[in-house]
């Protein structure tokens, strides 16, 4: 159901600018790229951020496992600051021999017996696999283990307690005992790094959403602005109905372009069809009235004077008249667009039947070499193109005519031919409009109406042919072979 007042076409919820979709299909298409190269940025940084630090970890722990390798005593190693780095020096029983100043716990163990001796941990020991690894390498006296173990945790430096990442590295003293450095690097500044770095994304995203927003519609809306003059133009002559007036075409080469030279040409094809059907409506009303104001007469003075009506001259107008109408009512159905009737016509038979219809006329018609060649079409609108032709023929040969119908390639062709003057170059294109004769002189009677040639034109088009007139006294019928 449609809502009172909406158009039952019209969808509701939908923007209706073109402005308004653009912009915010552009603006989503950004936002989700920058959403996902956003996400991709934190996340290598993060993953930097923290190899950053458990490259210092390790680098610290390699400094305290160094000076356990040389042989420095526990409570004589040199140990970073806890604040920096807390650091926790456990032997191969797992107890706690060094731990970094005011470091009291890791992982939640505490520490800080360590500093009297006491104490113990296992923080920092590889166990399993690990431990049977290490055992498998076995290091040498004054050897620092080439491998080190990370992993994140948390240490108690002074009472604040903080995650780190820890580093893990093996060493042995000159005596042959195992030690175990674990050292830690804080995480706070990556976190602060990362969280700085998304505060800022989530401040700048929606300002550049909102550029990106505005650019879009303001680009859209210069790009359409001559589609709006297109509207206008169109919407004004369908208000005005003249058809000669034309949309104004951009200058740049673009599709907005293209549409502008379309849509005129368009037009111009609409004003000379308009043109062509009021000229051939005047024409056909011109034509009409001639016979109808004969008959009119000749009835009129027969009701007045019944011993001088010309019933012959009636009959001849009238059968005029019918004829008229006749090629003017075939005309409307051919302009509306009626495809001929399917089937399958043999041209050389319609010719003899066409033929020997005209045994008695003024100028005999000759049948040259004919072909039995089937084309799709209709019979009757075919006969009426080769009645039209023979027409023409006789009305302007001096003793005779003749129809032929040959191949050519692909082509059925029906040639007619007279001795007759033919026609002049310049006017074979001009003698297929309608109500056009070439001899305005002459009576009406005898010329016609002008609407044969024009009739077997468009009918030979709407069979997929042509009719043309090659030679000066030459009609040539070209239309494709059936199959």
């Amino acid at each position: 159901m449609t809502r009172a007042g909406a158009s039952p076409g019209r969808r509701t919820g939908v923007p209706g600018s073109v402005r308004a979709r653009a912009a915010a299909g552009a603006t989503v298409v950004v936002a989700l790229a920058l959403i996902a190269a956003g996400t991709a940025v934190l996340l290598v940084l993060r993953g930097n951020l923290q190899g950053q630090a458990g490259l210092q970890a390790e680098v610290a722990a390699r400094e305290v496992a160094v000076q356990i390798a040389t042989g420095t005593p526990y409570d004589r190693l040199h140990l970073p600051d806890g604040d920096e780095h807390p650091v926790v020096v456990t032997d191969e029983d797992g107890r706690v021999r060094a731990v970094g100043d005011e470091v009291r716990a890791v992982d939640g163990r505490s520490v800080d017996g360590a500093r009297t001796g006491a104490g113990h941990t296992g923080a920092g020991q590889p166990s399993g696999d690990d431990a049977d690894e290490d055992d498998a390498r076995g290091l040498r006296p004054g050897e620092v283990d080439d491998d080190v173990h990370q992993s994140d945790g948390t240490a108690d430096v002074d009472g604040t307690v903080a995650d780190y990442r820890f580093a893990a590295v093996e060493a042995e003293d000159g005596r042959g005992e195992k030690a175990t450095v674990r050292a830690g690097s804080a995480l706070a500044p990556e976190r602060a790094a990362v969280g700085s770095v998304r505060d800022a994304m989530l401040i700048g995203l929606p300002l550049l959403l909102v550029v990106v927003a505005g650019v879009t519609w303001l680009v859209t809306r210069r790009a359409l602005r001559p589609v709006e003059g297109i509207r206008s133009e169109m919407a004004a002559i369908t208000a005005s109905t003249d058809l000669s007036r034309r949309v104004p075409e951009p200058a740049a080469r673009d599709e907005i372009a293209r549409l502008a030279r379309t849509t005129n040409e368009t037009l111009a094809a609409l004003e000379a069809s308009v043109e062509r059907q009021r000229r051939f409506v005047a024409d056909a009303s011109h034509e009409l009235r001639s016979p109808i104001a004969s008959l009119r007469t000749q009835l009129e003075v027969g009701v007045a004077h019944p011993e001088l009506l010309d019933v012959p001259g009636a009959v001849a107008d009238t059968v005029r008249l019918q004829r008229l109408a006749a090629d003017l009512l075939l005309l409307a159905r051919l302009d509306a667009g009626e495809r001929p009737a399917g089937g399958r016509v043999d041209l050389a038979a319609l010719v003899r039947e066409e033929t020997a219809q005209r045994a008695g006329d003024r100028v005999p018609v000759r049948v040259g070499p004919s072909e039995g060649l089937e084309v799709a079409g209709s019979r009757s609108q075919l006969g009426r193109v080769l009645g039209n032709l023979l027409d023409n023929a006789q009305r302007h040969a001096a003793s005779s005519v003749e129809v032929a119908v040959v191949r050519d390639g692909a082509w059925a062709v029906l040639r007619v031919e007279d001795d007759g003057p033919g026609v002049p170059e310049a006017e074979r294109e001009r003698i297929f409009e309608r109500f056009v004769r070439l001899d305005d002189a002459r009576a009406r009677d005898d010329g016609g109406a002008g609407l044969g040639l024009a009739i077997a034109r468009d009918v030979a088009v709407r069979h997929g042919g042509s009719l043309a007139v090659p030679e000066r006294a030459v009609f040539e019928l070209r239309l494709p072979v059936a199959g």
